[in-house]
């Protein structure tokens, strides 16, 4: 079933335990067609992250196909920027540990998370846990682990903002090339233009806070690597 993604006039205001409320959203709205890459692009503290979560199942507010969502669940895989690896558990546990969790058969296990590790660029690192590993080869973990449930929708919050400029470049290309391996419907939160629009399909700007949606603009179809050397490219940025 084709997993569109329907944000209808949100707003969201946190209230902390001590403080003033925040309020994050106002009225958002926002359309994510199936197996499309949107990337929800402006500054920092402007509700990216809120509504990525809302998405995942914080709030029981947005529609994801026929349905209302009110909890996480596997179809709604998440990477977030920090890696959230288990330290104690080697890459190849880590990728296991979420097909564990859901259930898949003992002798499927091993070839599933194989299959991930093999697509990310990790094998040979297996038995090395994240300590072990850059920055880059951590997030490729990550990936590999979120990939492996085969979830029809994959939320990326800043998932290269940690990484130095080089390896983001390198893993924004690699994430292009799993996402042609395993087509996904992505929502990817970023703060920077370039990489947004090296990305996405289309690219969702929204204003500082409270988060309003400014503007939708969307890309060349069928763009292949040289495009981020084009006067097209530095046009779009």
């Amino acid at each position: 079933m084709a997993k569109n993604i329907s944000i209808d006039s949100v707003s969201h205001t946190y209230h902390p335990v001590k403080g003033n409320p925040v309020f994050a959203l106002d009225n958002i709205s926002l359309e994510v067609k199936d197996q499309e890459f949107m990337s929800l692009l402006g500054p920092s503290g402007g509700g990216k992250s809120t509504l990525l979560y809302m998405v995942g199942g914080v709030l029981p507010i947005i529609e994801v196909g026929e349905n209302i969502v009110t909890d996480p669940h596997p179809e709604r895989g998440i990477v977030f920027q920090n890696f959230a690896l288990f330290p104690w558990k080697t890459v190849l546990d880590n990728v296991l540990y979420g097909l564990r969790k859901t259930g898949v058969p003992r002798e499927e296990r091993r070839d599933r998370a194989q299959h991930y590790i093999d697509m990310v660029q990790l094998s040979g690192f297996e038995d090395s846990f994240p300590s072990q590993l850059s920055g880059g080869m951590k997030q490729r973990a990550a990936i590999a682990r979120t990939l492996a449930v085969d979830p029809d929708i994959l939320l990326m919050d800043e998932p290269f903002g940690a990484l130095d400029a080089q390896t983001r470049t390198l893993m924004q290309d690699e994430l292009r090339t799993i996402m042609g391996k395993a087509p996904k419907t992505v929502i990817f939160v970023t703060h920077d233009v370039q990489e947004a629009v090296r990305l996405s399909d289309r690219v969702a700007v929204m204003s500082r806070r409270p988060g309003r949606m400014k503007e939708i603009v969307e890309l060349p179809a069928g763009r292949d690597p040289s495009f981020a050397r084009s006067p097209e490219y530095l046009k779009m940025v």
